[in-house]
């Protein structure tokens, strides 16, 4: 039995965001450590008290450990998945620090449906890997409109390098053998957490809804970080480049 189930009655929000990081960290166990220079390098640019846009927010995992480090902070998180807003939303109620939007970030209004108009930071992770480049640059637009000058975009997901095959192919085949040990030993992947939120009541709704949207999973693109600073300094940033990286992944920050 999961943690979530043997330990947390149905709608417990503060255990269902500890499975969800749990869940995350079987893909990415270096997942605090980007969260870290993230937000460092938020406040290098932006201070104590930034005004931020948590993009494709899931849960809320950006803007927990935002306003946990940050108190004075104030975050917008936006996305479309009804489930993962569900747990967000009961995580942050009555934190006015926190407003949640659902909008579908391929929809190009979307940004109108913002409380704000500028921020000091927009910051997302694991998940614009969800688009194709296409609209991942259209997107880079959108956001180098919405960040203040001086202000900054971190993005942290999977970039791998088309150059190096075989430094690729080794990092994911020890990744996934890690991965197999951690679920033999009873940790939760990506289709097992979905089947526990569709069995809690008060998820189960939201998370049929979600699969309508999505399916299992949406078929993205995942280019090099260097295509990423490249698009972000062609949609408006003055500079771009990589700030952080692991084998497989990096993140890209774009200054205004």
């Amino acid at each position: 039995m999961s943690d979530v189930t043997e330990r947390a009655a149905p709608s417990d929000w503060a255990a269902w965001q500890r499975s969800w990081d749990r869940q995350q960290e079987w893909y990415m166990p270096d997942r605090e450590e980007r969260f870290r220079v993230m937000l460092d390098m938020v406040q290098a640019f932006t201070g104590t008290a930034p005004r931020v846009l948590d993009l494709a927010c899931g849960t809320g995992s950006i803007t927990d450990r935002l306003l946990r480090r940050f108190p004075d902070a104030t975050s917008t998180g936006v996305d479309l998945d009804p489930a993962l807003l569900t747990i967000a939303a009961g995580s942050f109620a009555g934190d006015a620090r926190v407003t949640f939007v659902t909008a579908d970030l391929k929809d190009p209004r979307w940004p109108e449906q913002l409380p704000h108009g500028s921020y000091d930071a927009v910051l997302t992770a694991t998940a614009l890997h969800w688009l194709h480049s296409d609209e991942l640059r259209v997107l880079y637009g959108q956001i180098a409109g919405l960040v203040r000058d001086g202000g900054v975009f971190l993005n942290a997901d999977h970039m791998p390098d088309p150059d190096t095959p075989r430094i690729n192919a080794a990092d994911s085949a020890q990744r996934h053998a890690r991965m197999d040990r951690a679920k033999a030993e009873g940790v939760l992947g990506w289709t097992e957490w979905w089947q526990l939120a569709a069995a809690d009541p008060a998820l189960a709704e939201p998370t049929a809804r979600r699969f309508e949207i999505y399916g299992e999973h949406a078929d993205g693109d995942t280019p090099s970080a260097a295509w990423h600073a490249d698009t972000l300094r062609a949609a408006g940033f003055g500079e771009a480049r990589s700030v952080w990286s692991s084998p497989g992944d990096a993140m890209v920050l774009g200054l205004k």
